[in-house]
């Protein structure tokens, strides 16, 4: 299933960039698989890393990801799906009260999504400085507003067996980012 999804993504994706560095945009789900895949978890959610995008910006539906991956995979990725007919502000809500009241293996794969979106940024910093702001669809303050609050609530009702530790790098980059 693993191997489906990672090509499944990468035919959804095709022709698809990054916003600010360029790079072809499947570089981020594999990374958010390979992740997920390093922190030890199963098929199901390893898909979901390589096909959580795939609904919000490619023309596949929930419905697609379901026929070809099943219900689990589906729900996973719905749950991370954002719907782009709603402001920047409202969509990012969503996302943090997901977050906060979703299962285990929602916050694992959101928060591996954010982890790396977060270290593309870092990168993109040290390399265009504050110019990089430019490629987002909201400024400073409210990129730090929603990671600040992702950070603030991606433990709530989560075992502590079931944290990974890229959690910790999540928070630690946070801090580096908005705070430091």
């Amino acid at each position: 299933m693993k191997q489906r999804a990672k090509h499944f993504a990468i035919s959804a994706h095709h022709g698809q960039r990054r916003k600010s560095s360029n790079a072809p945009y499947i570089t981020h789900p594999v990374r958010v698989a390979e992740r997920l895949e390093a922190a030890g978890f199963g098929e199901e959610l390893i898909s979901a890393g390589y096909l959580h995008d795939v609904v919000e910006d490619t023309p596949y539906t929930i419905e697609d990801i379901k026929e070809q991956f099943g219900s689990h995979v589906a729900y996973l990725v719905a749950a991370h799906t954002e719907d782009k007919s709603l402001r920047w502000k409202e969509r990012k809500q969503h996302t943090i009260d997901t977050v906060r009241v979703g299962g285990k293996e929602i916050k694992q794969l959101i928060i591996a999504d954010k982890l790396d979106n977060l270290l593309s940024l870092e990168a993109d910093l040290a390399n265009q400085g504050d110019a990089v702001w430019d490629h987002f669809n909201a400024p400073y303050d409210q990129q730090k507003w929603y990671n600040q609050a992702i950070a603030e609530v991606m433990y709530n009702g989560i075992n502590q067996e079931d944290i990974p530790d890229y959690f910790k790098t999540y928070e630690e980059l946070v801090h580096r980012i908005f705070v430091s």
